[in-house]
């Protein structure tokens, strides 16, 4: 805004102009000071003296501290402390203030000059100065500027009506909390504490937003002073700077007014800050305290303004996806390699400097908020980090890729330089492997960067893990997916003691990682509307564990678990529903919106492997035709098998049952340990190199876990099984207890069950079984072990194994040249599912020796299968092989050893592939090995149905399985609707009544196209959706196969007096929700041996009612 001649400031805080020198006296106050000259003195004089006392009476307050510290008979250390202290106070204050005089000159003095030099009005720029990029807005300076009064006022009413009724409430000791004074910058100065220094419009996004960045200036005298009359206590802040760019988004653009739907803001990077404390807060300007203070305000700012946080402001009522606006989802994932460093600089000396050391160089990555810090390589101007990091992008253009080296020091780390680099070229490249040279020091850093997109597309995961196998990673392995949890509200929680309103809280946690929301004070329907991001490994086997607690973490308000294999069912991966939270009030649930996203590598630069086995499968390394290779003329005849050891095969597995835990300590202490709580335990496990860990039992001191762990155990004497319990803390997990378990005993009788007393703990112990399984060299029991696994299977555990892999890689000939002429130095990896096992590299040659042993547990050996890769070091893939394992299940002894091909090259490997059968003599079910058909009309045997077969000489299990899989007419039902294949088991160990969906056959095709399948399973009489269980949907087919668990937690009791309604339902179109029957059963437990576990067909019945699901 112009000035106006009387608005001029005063002449204390008015700095001079250029055109003013200060070594010439000003002819105005020379005027003034000899019209005042026949003034009287005395009130000058009683002045000067009242300010020669007050500097006296400082003088003597300092000597006060000396003369307690003699009296008392303190050490003159304790003064000489408390003296540095303020001078170093002092210090840090002048600097401050200072900066606050020097930037406010600085700013009023440009204002002057750029006036002046171009003969225009204040503050003004002419049309045709311009600028590439940012463009000036004075325009909107002057609407700031003579707004800014009125936002004064608004901030002052605010913070007094709103802020601080909230902290009265919050808590007890604050309720004489109140704000003594709000202002913003000086009432009646004409300097513009806040200024917009430029404004960049970013043309080219989508049409239906409006981006721009504010690069924006405060620097103002600002003062905001608090009192807590109860305890005498006051403090403020009186000046400060703040700097940074602003992002603006105007989104959604309507067709309606006021045309914009809502503007988000927020920082993209952090702002530079710098603020001047007044009262008690006068403490945080001690040195080492001031920048403490200043990284907690910002850390709040940032959790409040940065990304990926940000301000949402509706324009318009009833906006749709608000969620969505005020947490959008990230543009893209950047894989980030940090793999080295090269000619750094040498910051170490020795001796006062005549000696030169090297650098301890360590490295800080950041994009945003997310930071991340490497480890320290010792003495090392050329350091080899290889590792790797995942962060999430929020805006594209704008955010940058930092990173920072350091030399690790005692004290102060030396900085050696940094690297910025914008992730948009990321996002145009797709991948970057560069070295990128460093600023403000010397030497390179390496980094590959690899742009993730995002897909909704489920189809894509097993292909992704694929390549995930592939990928080196540490510390931490790579994901597979993000989710992103939009946690809105909850309803009716239950009261606290007294009906007392809750301050609920909510904790969320996948595996080790748990984020927490703000706490919403007395209430029992919170709303939070708060996102959460989470990076996923393998959303197939993860769970989002959900607990809603009072702030205090003593109460919870209820629970939830929610397996993410969900989601991979859902449409475009995302459920937005009510969730019932379970141990809370029977209508307490929790509304969230969870959106998974796949994390796909889309690069002309890198193609994700196909089929397994076939030619284009991982095929990364093109350099030119290879014609020339390996030649044998001269070798010595190959042999045809291969020599293993002795010890090859021997291995047994270890199947070891977490059963329950009783008398606990309780470690968990609330209101500064008045309160004693219970404990969060869970249990550890290590064995040969190897750890496992179950999940969290919350605030029980007898917790009942139930679950199994395996583990491949050699016959070497002196193993040892270590457990250990913790208590599970948001900082430190406590120490609850541990024990050791000698495995001698479990190897020579094979199977042990014992409660075990805690060690270095005054009480607690815990039940455990351990089961040895020896492999057995035939098929003929598989049926039955995946039977017996999938019926005493826990939701908990991963899924137990059925047979023990054992794989010997001898070696590899007519590997083809590098280049054409030189031999590849290879290694193999072998990999069943997410295990795997990389072999010695040996060096320059194209017929490798590798003499490598290596065991997998198999779950589905009808399904699963060997992969290997031949690669050579820094060349790429040499040849791969894919070894379906039911091709073990028809060899002999189910054993193969000879040369297999390579597809995707001419080489061939020598290796040896034998499986076991892992058959439990303790599993407490007595598996069949028979299915039976049943009808509440008539039974129907499976014998009868394989009658008109010829005689078959082939093993029972592909016999089972072809009679599975065939759409022979000799398969068909009795039933006119169909079958469907049930197991129903009552689990006495877990008190759960069990039903296994396995399949169905010739469903009913009422027109042109094959249905859609699912099952839906009842449990009557209740008909609510507690009992409720759905099936995955089957697309177009009349024989779905299912193979999934349903459980229910009830006394057999109980269960006895249930009938379980089976329907088998199909979509009936894409628009409708009306769904299909396509048949039904109804089973009356009563009448079913629930003891024994066994799969039977069960014919499908016709149904009046017709309603959907």
């Amino acid at each position: 805004m112009d000035r106006s001649p009387g608005d001029r400031p005063s002449a204390v805080d008015q700095p001079y102009a250029p055109s003013d020198p200060p070594d010439q006296p000003p002819t105005a106050h020379a005027k003034l000071d000899q019209s005042s000259g026949n003034q009287p003195a005395g009130p000058g004089a009683a002045g000067e003296a009242l300010a020669v006392l007050t500097s006296f009476g400082r003088r003597l307050l300092v000597l006060v501290p000396v003369y307690l510290a003699g009296a008392i008979g303190l050490s003159v250390g304790f003064v000489l402390f408390g003296l540095a202290l303020y001078l170093g106070w002092r210090r840090v204050r002048e600097e401050k203030e200072r900066s606050l005089r020097v930037a406010r000159q600085l700013l009023d003095d440009e204002e002057r000059l750029t006036a002046k030099t171009l003969y225009m009005s204040h503050r003004e720029l002419p049309a045709w100065v311009s600028f590439p990029d940012v463009e000036k807005a004075e325009w909107l300076n002057k609407i700031v500027a003579q707004v800014w009064p009125f936002l004064g006022q608004y901030m002052e009413k605010l913070l007094a009506e709103t802020v601080a009724p909230a902290v009265r409430g919050s808590n007890p000791h604050l309720q004489t909390f109140t704000f003594t004074r709000v202002e913003l910058g000086e009432k009646h100065s004409s300097l513009q504490p806040l200024r917009i220094i430029g404004v960049r419009v970013h043309p080219g996004q989508r049409k239906e937003q409006i981006l721009l960045d504010l690069n924006i200036s405060y620097i103002g005298d600002v003062q905001i002073d608090v009192e807590v009359k109860k305890y005498f206590c006051k403090a403020g802040v009186k000046g400060m700077q703040l700097q940074g760019v602003l992002r603006v988004i105007l989104e959604p653009l309507i067709g309606n007014l006021p045309i914009v739907g809502a503007v988000s803001m927020f920082f993209i990077r952090r702002p530079t800050l710098d603020i001047n404390w007044t009262g008690m807060t006068n403490l945080l300007d001690i040195p080492g305290l001031s920048s403490l203070s200043d990284t907690m305000i910002m850390d709040s700012i940032a959790a409040f303004l940065v990304l990926p946080n940000r301000l949402l402001v509706p324009l318009v009522p009833d906006l749709q996806d608000v969620a969505q606006l005020r947490s959008p989802l990230p543009r893209g994932i950047i894989r980030i390699h940090l793999l080295a460093a090269r000619g750094l600089s040498s910051k170490d000396k020795y001796v006062k400097g005549l000696i030169e050391g090297k650098s301890d160089p360590y490295a800080l990555v950041r994009v945003g908020t997310q930071t991340f810090c490497s480890r320290v390589i010792d003495e090392e101007l050329n350091p080899q980090w290889g590792e790797t990091y995942e962060v999430m992008v929020h805006e594209v253009p704008g955010q940058e890729i930092e990173v920072e080296v350091f030399d690790k020091d005692p004290d102060k780390d030396d900085f050696l330089g940094r690297m910025k680099l914008d992730v948009g070229k990321v996002l145009q490249a797709g991948v970057m492997d560069e070295w990128f040279p460093l600023q403000s020091g010397q030497g390179q850093v390496h980094l590959r960067l690899e742009w993730l997109s995002l897909l909704p597309d489920a189809e894509k995961l097993e292909q992704v893990l694929q390549w995930n196998r592939g990928v080196s990673s540490r510390p931490e392995p790579p994901s597979a997916a993000i989710l992103v949890v939009y946690l809105d509200r909850a309803q009716d929680l239950p009261l606290k003691k007294g009906n007392k309103e809750p301050n609920p809280m909510v904790q969320l946690s996948i595996q080790d990682v748990t984020q927490e929301s703000k706490a919403v004070y007395n209430t029992n329907g919170p709303v939070w509307e708060e996102a959460f991001r989470f990076f996923l490994q393998d959303p197939r086997s993860q769970e989002l564990d959900v607990q809603v607690k009072d702030d205090s973490r003593a109460l919870t308000l209820g629970a939830l678990t929610l397996p993410l294999a969900r989601l991979l069912t859902a449409p475009e991966l995302t459920l937005d529903q009510w969730f019932q939270l379970s141990s809370s009030g029977p209508n307490s649930r929790l509304y969230m919106k969870l959106v998974m996203r796949l994390l796909y590598l889309d690069s002309s630069e890198v193609r994700f492997p196909a089929v397994p086995g076939t030619p284009e499968a991982w095929d990364l390394d093109d350099e030119g035709p290879q014609t020339q290779r390996g030649s044998s003329v001269d070798a010595p005849p190959r042999p045809s098998h291969t020599t293993p050891d002795s010890n090859f095969g021997t291995e047994n597995v270890l199947r070891i049952h977490v059963l329950e835990a009783q008398d606990l300590i309780a470690k968990d202490r609330f209101l500064g340990g008045l309160v004693k709580g219970k404990s969060d335990p869970y249990v550890k496990l290590k064995l040969g190199g190897r750890s496992f860990r179950s999940r969290v039992v919350r605030e029980d001191l007898s917790p009942r876990w139930n679950e199994v762990f395996e583990v491949i155990v050699t016959s070497i004497p002196g193993q040892e099984l270590e457990v250990e319990v913790f208590d599970k803390d948001l900082d430190k997990d406590d120490f609850l207890g541990r024990c050791k378990v000698s495995l001698t005993t479990v190897l020579d009788n094979g199977f042990l069950d014992e409660w075990l007393t805690l060690e270095d703990v005054p009480s607690g112990r815990l039940h455990l079984r351990l089961e040895r399984l020896t492999p057995r060299p035939t098929a003929a029991e598989l049926e039955e072990v995946l039977q017996v696994n999938s019926l005493i299977q826990t939701q908990k555990s991963t899924e137990l194994a059925a047979a023990l892999l054992s794989v010997y890689l001898e070696r590899a000939e007519d590997l083809p040249l590098r280049k054409g002429t030189k031999p590849p130095s290879p290694y193999a990896t072998l990999a069943v599912g997410d295990a795997s096992h990389k072999t010695k590299t040996v060096s320059q040659m194209s017929a490798p020796v590798w003499d490598e042993s290596a065991s997998f547990l198999i779950r589905k050996p009808n399904s699963e299968s060997l992969e290997l890769q031949v690669r050579g070091e820094g060349t790429g893939a040499l040849g791969s092989l894919s070894l379906p394992l039911s091709e073990l299940l028809v060899a002999d002894r189910l054993c193969l050893d000879h040369w297999f091909m390579l597809s995707n090259g001419p080489g061939q490997v020598l290796l040896r592939a034998q499986l076991g059968i892992l058959v439990s003599q303790h599993s407490g079910v007595e598996a069949h090995s028979h299915s039976y058909s049943h009808s509440s009309s008539s039974l129907s045997e499976e014998p009868e149905l394989w009658g008109g077969l010829p005689h078959i000489t082939s093993p029972a299990p592909e016999l089972r399985q072809r009679l599975t899989h065939s759409d022979s007419p000799l398969e068909t039902p009795a039933g006119p609707l169909g079958q469907v294949k049930l197991t129903v088991w009552y689990y006495s160990e877990e008190r759960k009544l069990v039903s296994i969906v396995h399949s169905c056959r010739a469903l009913r095709q009422n027109g042109r196209d094959p249905p859609d399948p699912y099952v839906s399973l009842l449990l009557l009489p209740d008909k609510n959706r507690g009992t409720k269980r759905k099936s995955s949907q089957k697309k177009r087919t009349l024989n779905p196969e299912f193979d999934e668990r349903f459980e229910w937690e009830m006394p057999l009791d109980e269960a006895l007096r249930r009938k379980l309604d089976v329907s088998v339902k199909s979509s009936s179109s894409f628009m409708s929700r009306e769904r299909e029957l396509l048949g039904k059963v109804q089973l009356d437990l009563a009448e079913i041996d629930l003891s024994q576990g066994a799969a039977q067909w069960y014919d499908l019945m016709d149904d009046k009612d017709k309603g959907s699901s």
